[in-house]
């Protein structure tokens, strides 16, 4: 008598291994009726049917949390991230030069600046440029 397949239904119907399914020997007549899975649920609760426990040690799951200095950024999102901002200062840029706001040697030094990230935001680039053109306004009044 040939129960692979019933064992196999009985597995799948449980969630578990076929290995932890368990036929009572006196009951081999029913289960080898049994079609359905509804028909495997019923045997479980006659007892017919019996899941062994698992055996073993518990394994404990790692904690997760990282500390301050090891959170990791795809470095998709960090690609990403800085070419967004390169484009948007560049513009800024290049529209501040279009206006006539700067000098070409200002507009090349900004330009580095912004290739190594010192600038985090247009606000940023804003605050860098506005202290600039504040200390070239008190030069010019002391001479």
């Amino acid at each position: 008598m040939n129960l692979r397949k019933k064992k196999e239904l009985a597995a799948r119907t449980l969630g578990v291994g076929k290995a932890r399914v368990i036929f009572i020997k006196s009951r081999l007549d029913e289960i080898k009726e049994a079609i359905t899975k509804q028909d495997i649920r019923d045997l479980i609760a006659d007892r017919a049917i019996i899941v062994k426990n698992i055996q073993g040690r518990m394994r404990k799951e790692k904690s997760r949390s990282r500390s301050a200095g090891n959170i990791r950024k795809k470095v998709r999102t960090r690609k990403k991230d800085y070419v967004i901002i390169t484009k948007k200062l560049r513009a800024y840029v290049k529209e501040l030069k279009n206006q006539g706001g700067l000098s070409k040697d200002k507009i090349e030094e900004i330009r580095k600046k912004i290739r190594n990230r010192i600038f985090r935001s247009k606000a940023n680039l804003k605050e860098y440029i506005g202290g600039e053109n504040e200390d070239n306004k008190k030069k010019k009044k002391r001479k």
